[in-house]
């Protein structure tokens, strides 16, 4: 089944570029993002296959909208809430 993150071979989604000297994180929020996932994979809260389907379960629009760590923040989120629908 192909999902919208599942954009191998395709075109027309727009440039990108790659920052010179990129640090890891924009903001502190996603450092914590990233430092509470690994918690989470650590603790066995969940791994790291129900991570990914988490964020590729987004909805095509939010997925599409959001940054890399607002996926994994949703993930999280969804895995967390016992609202999980996968």
């Amino acid at each position: 089944m192909s999902r919208v993150n599942d954009v191998g071979g395709q075109t027309g989604f727009g440039d990108f570029t790659v920052e010179p000297d990129e640090p890891p994180f924009h903001a502190d929020w996603e450092a914590r993002v990233y430092a509470l996932n690994a918690a989470m994979l650590r603790r066995g809260v969940y791994n790291l296959d129900q991570f990914r389907d988490a964020i590729e379960r987004m909805p095509p629009a939010d997925y599409l909208a959001a940054g890399y760590y607002e996926r994994w923040l949703t993930a999280i989120e969804t895995l967390t809430s016992g609202h999980d629908d996968g």
